[in-house]
């Protein structure tokens, strides 16, 4: 299932066209999907994933970006 979400996320695809091979039907990985992102699990893993790179000197901290998707911006600021 995690391999299935993780594929459609970073190859762009639509949940559709979800290959086969991953064993698991589209409606159900969309569903889990969904229910993942309301539990919050893609931030904990985020920040269990920088935590343990961070304990472990992995993290360029130079080379960190703020994107506006991230970041929100301020009504009114310049």
């Amino acid at each position: 299932m995690f391999t299935a979400i993780v594929y459609v996320l970073t190859s762009g695809c639509a949940w559709r066209h979800l290959p086969a091979e991953f064993g698991v039907s589209t409606p159900t990985a969309h569903r889990r999907f969904q229910a993942w992102t309301r539990a919050g699990v893609w931030r904990r893993l985020h920040v269990a994933v920088l935590d343990q790179l961070g304990a472990a000197g992995e993290v360029d901290w130079s080379r960190v970006v703020a994107d506006g998707a991230v970041v929100r911006a301020k009504r009114g600021a310049r």
